[in-house]
């Protein structure tokens, strides 16, 4: 299996500890962190061409997983 850039553990490495604990504790959160999982899967396998798709429909899917990001960061910062 190919390395995925982007997952969450790699963008907020000094908080690897904090969304473990959030996915755990958090329903709501480990919802977004899963949507987030999902849909950086998804951009991947289009980047990759193993599944490719229209560049406007690749281009929503990484603006759906920029927003993701920024609502996880700023749980993550709430916390």
């Amino acid at each position: 299996m190919s390395h995925t850039p982007h997952e969450l553990s790699e963008e907020f490495p000094d908080k690897a500890d904090q969304l473990s604990a959030l996915k755990q504790s958090d329903a709501h959160f480990a919802k977004l962190a899963d949507e987030y999982h999902d849909i950086n899967r998804r951009v991947h396998r289009a980047e990759t061409n193993v599944e490719p798709m229209e560049q406007l429909a690749e281009e929503a899917l990484r603006k759906q997983r920029a927003a993701l990001k920024d609502e996880i960061y700023g749980i993550l910062n709430r916390a």
